[in-house]
């Protein structure tokens, strides 16, 4: 039996979003490999030169207990006082301040040097002292308390050029609250700083780039199927790029320069909106509700509580609350690779590919977590780590919930189809019928050219019913269905009127001798055996045919085309010869404007 296909280009525009989706599968894996690549070239390029430009390892350091130590009373401790950097390490500075004293080597004068805090987005103030040959101390300023656009150098991270001709005694003042800072210090010329901030602005650019595509595309794809998971999912990319934007500071010296509180605010207030959209996200692919309304209503309340904590984070703003947050963050990864993993073994299949698709991300989350509590010091893996695994795991959750979508927009195309299609045979409703006839006769009009009409009638339908039962005379009607589904097109249309009688609708161009040729070949094919019925049963179908357009409407361009008087004049042409044996099938001829009837025709009634 041939399917109804929907109206309207919806359709049409998923087949081509599949399509696409899966031919630029490749393309975007090269395109990640490449990102991945270019993320990972910086690291390379750090670790290549760490023994000549790192000099956080063997700097002097001190840490003010209140915080209001001035440069000169820091310059004038004895060397006692002062403790060496043997390793990386973070310090809890809430309410304190670390003095650093990096040994500065012999810097040649023909070139630019600058010290720069690398991987270190959110200090909140980093003021560098060098004492000129004046005696007094030349300041520079740094830092998230600090409009990036009043630092001494706006850059990613605080930087700061040294004076090659002052005294090479320096310091380095930091405070940071309520996350531990990891001081990471680098001495950079002037090639290199470019360098290194030409990489910066080409990773984080093409993965915000990237990243804005696929929130485009997922916008795409909530345009077509209508699903909330769609919208769950672009909060959750542009939460991601909101988090990855203000984490490496790309937000600060673009974005918001002139605001020093949102610059402080951005990165924790990103994060919690980014994990409370993820369980979100969680929630509505693996449908909860389903398996459970009372965890349904408690990840929705932990969701909301991600919501609302920034009030209280940045109320508070102390040791407590930021434990609350790192405590939220772990918690919320631990859940929603439960619930995946719950789901999936209840029977929700596409809860599995989810969890592997958050699998980037959960592998690069503990970098940044780590980082957070003072364990991990700041370094390329705690800022880049989470990038690379969201630039991995975005297009993997578009295209799990792209064949999630599909799956059930088939699944609702086959319940829409039950409401056009006839119960018994499968074929196309009347109303079907007359809505593509109509369309066909217009174009038949436009172009003239003739489409072909054929009513077809099984004959001895009573006579099975009679011999064999109701039940055998609707297995009749079932593979006369079939059969005649089997001599046409796909573009054709096959439609049950009544209890006896089909029309079909070849779509033009036609000419006469194929319909006169289809007709033959519907007849022999009806003449087969049935042996679901008993061996010597056959169909004995009778046909009409009609070539419109003919005298049956009026061609003029200014009237109307009248569907259903056609179908009345064929069913008449049958009625007429159905005590006439021989005539099994029938041709009409263009009919003249007298022998059109001019009243009281309607179409056959649809089945019942």
């Amino acid at each position: 039996m041939k399917p109804v296909p929907s109206f309207g280009n919806m359709p049409r525009l998923r087949e081509l979003l599949s399509t696409h989706i899966r031919w630029t599968g490749g393309v975007w894996l090269a395109w990640l490999l490449l990102l991945t690549a270019t993320c990972a070239w910086p690291a390379r390029a750090d670790t290549a030169d760490s023994t000549e430009t790192e000099i956080t390892l063997g700097s002097r350091y001190w840490v003010d207990p209140t915080g209001t130590a001035t440069v000169d009373e820091v310059a004038s401790l004895p060397t006692s006082a002062l403790s060496t950097l043997e390793r990386h390490q973070g310090f809890d500075l809430a309410g304190k301040a670390l003095w650093i004293q990096p040994p500065l080597p012999s810097l040649p004068q023909e070139q630019r040097w600058y010290l720069a805090l690398s991987a270190s987005a959110f200090i909140n103030t980093a003021t560098f002292y060098q004492r000129q040959s004046d005696g007094t101390w030349r300041e520079q300023v740094a830092g998230d308390h600090l409009p990036v656009a009043q630092w001494s150098h706006p850059d990613q991270t605080p930087v700061f050029d040294i004076d090659t001709g002052a005294d090479p005694a320096v310091w380095l003042r930091l405070s940071n609250a309520p996350a531990p800072t990891s001081p990471r210090l680098q001495l950079l010329e002037e090639r290199q700083l470019q360098s290194k901030r030409y990489w910066t602005f080409l990773t984080v650019g093409a993965y915000l780039g990237f990243g804005l595509l696929v929130l485009f595309l997922g916008g795409v794809h909530w345009r077509l199927y209508r699903d909330r998971a769609f919208i769950a999912y672009c909060v959750y990319v542009a939460c991601m790029l909101g988090f990855q934007t203000a984490f490496t500071g790309i937000g600060g010296l673009f974005f918001w320069d002139q605001s020093p509180r949102w610059n402080d605010m951005a990165p924790a207030l990103f994060m919690l909106w980014l994990t409370a959209s993820g369980i979100w996200f969680v929630r509505e692919v693996c449908a909860l509700s389903r398996y459970s309304v009372r965890v349904d209503r408690v990840v929705l309340a932990w969701c909301v509580i991600g919501l609302l904590f920034p009030l209280l984070y940045f109320t508070l703003h102390n040791s407590l609350a930021f434990a609350l947050l790192n405590l939220y963050g772990l918690l919320s990864v631990l859940l929603s690779i439960a619930l995946c993993l719950w789901t999936w073994r209840h029977g929700q299949a596409y809860a599995g590919w989810l969890f592997l698709g958050f699998l980037p991300v959960h592998l690069g989350y503990p970098f940044p977590a780590l980082r957070s509590a003072g364990v991990l010091p700041d370094s390329w893996a705690t800022q880049y780590a989470v990038m690379i695994g969201s630039a991995i795991e975005i297009p993997l959750l578009l295209y799990i919930l792209h064949r999630r979508a599909k799956d059930f927009s088939e699944h609702r195309a086959r319940l829409r189809a039950l409401e056009s299609t006839d119960p018994l045979t499968g074929l196309a409703l009347l109303p079907v019928l007359t809505l593509r006839l109509r369309d066909a006769l217009g174009r038949a009009r436009r172009t003239r050219h003739q489409v072909g009409v054929l009513l077809v009638e099984l004959g001895n339908h009573a006579d099975i019913q009679t011999e064999f039962g109701r039940e055998a005379a609707d297995k009749a009607m079932v593979v006369a269905a079939a059969r005649l589904s089997e001599v046409v097109r796909d573009l054709d249309t096959v439609s049950r009127l009544d209890d006896t009688r089909f029309a079909i609708l070849v779509e033009g161009p036609q000419q006469t001798e194929d319909i006169r040729r289809l007709a033959q070949h519907v007849v022999a094919k009806g003449l087969e055996t049935v042996p679901m019925i008993g061996p010597l049963v056959s169909l004995k179908l009778r046909v009409v045919t009609a070539m419109p357009p003919d005298g049956v409407i009026d061609m003029a361009n200014d009237s109307p085309i009248d569907e259903t008087r056609l179908l009345a004049r064929l069913a008449r042409a049958l009625d007429r010869s159905a005590d006439d044996p021989r005539k099994v099938v029938q041709h009409l001829p263009l009919a003249s404007r007298s022998d059109r009837p001019s009243d009281g025709f309607s179409a056959p009634p649809a089945a019942g």
